[in-house]
């Protein structure tokens, strides 16, 4: 992501933080959605609830987005509809990955993204990932302290899976990790298919969600994927709807607006920053409010994770420099 932190005018500190609390409003609510989805969400269930999240709040993106909609090119739609397919596969190994693990581990595991990312660049480009406008082409060596980070995060995750002891990590758990490797591809898909480069975002984000809903409505349709929208719908009760309300509203909706008003007002470094957050929301929520208990080694691995994926944007931001 591009800095444009040179062409925001100077504000006053105050006028910065008014600025950084919504975006730090919405790594909390991230945090907690893992949380959420658990709260409402079982094996047989997981679908119907992806088409509800979603089907909630596409409408109003399509109102908001539909002049650029209409301005959108045959291969933009193509671009985006293929982004949105990888998509559904993220939110469908998360969802299923929520309910077989703990709302900690899930948080945890899924920041594991902030380093496959540069080490999936540079295994594409044979480069470590340089930012975009920098003097030469191309990119710099991958650094060792990008690498001692990205060991540093998993060796976290091994401890953090094994909190109660040496064991086999849940089904719930390598699923997170899928979900890690896949919003990985996500990125990089996003950064390499040319036809969605001049795309509005907005019309892009409206054209994704509607590709994954299309695909949760296809499986919904299935025979044994599950029950029914419309059933779990009506035995949702007021705790459910709150829930289904919170994942639409605020970990979809607000949240995307938020980064759209942020990014003109402030660098995408210092959002990036922020929203890199999420993981310790999502330990909190589910430490405080679920009763996760991690235990001494999952404590650890907690931390390292922390510390690795701090430590590994650091690397990656200044080796772009």
């Amino acid at each position: 992501m591009t800095s444009i932190a040179a062409s925001v005018p100077f504000r006053a500190p105050r006028r910065v933080w008014l600025t950084d609390l919504p975006v730090l409003l919405v790594a909390v609510v991230w945090g907690a959605s893992y949380l959420a989805a658990k709260g409402i969400t079982t094996t047989h269930t997981v679908v119907a609830v992806l088409v509800l999240r979603f089907a909630v709040v596409l409408p109003a993106l399509v109102v908001a987005g539909w002049r650029g909609l209409r301005a959108l090119t045959a291969a933009q739609w193509r671009g985006a509809g293929l982004l949105g397919l990888i998509l559904s596969g993220i939110f469908l190994l998360e969802t299923y990955g929520v309910v077989h693990t703990s709302a900690t581990n899930a948080g945890l595991i899924i920041s594991l993204t902030m380093i496959f990312t540069p080490l999936a660049e540079a295994a594409v480009t044979r480069t470590f990932p340089q930012a975009r406008g920098s003097a030469r082409a191309g990119g710099t060596p991958m650094p060792r302290a990008f690498l001692a980070a990205a060991g540093l995060s998993v060796a976290g995750v091994v401890l953090l899976t094994q909190g109660g002891g040496f064991t086999t990590p849940s089904l719930g758990d390598l699923l997170m990790l899928l979900a890690a490797l896949a919003r990985t591809v996500h990125v990089l898909a996003m950064s390499r298919i040319k036809a969605v480069e001049g795309a509005d975002s907005l019309s892009l984000t409206t054209v994704q969600l509607g590709s994954a809903v299309a695909v949760f409505a296809l499986l919904a349709a299935a025979p044994g994927t599950g029950a029914s929208p419309w059933s779990v719908a009506l035995d949702f009760g007021p705790r459910e709807w709150a829930g289904l309300l919170f994942l639409s509203v605020f970990c979809t909706l607000f949240a995307f607006f938020v980064q759209m008003w942020a990014v003109r007002r402030t660098s995408p470094s210092r959002v990036s920053l922020l929203l890199g957050t999420e993981p310790l929301w999502a330990a909190a929520a589910g430490i405080a409010i679920a009763g996760d208990r991690p235990g001494v080694l999952g404590i650890a691995g907690a931390v390292l994770v922390l510390a690795g994926t701090s430590w590994g944007r650091r690397a990656a931001d200044e080796s772009g420099r």
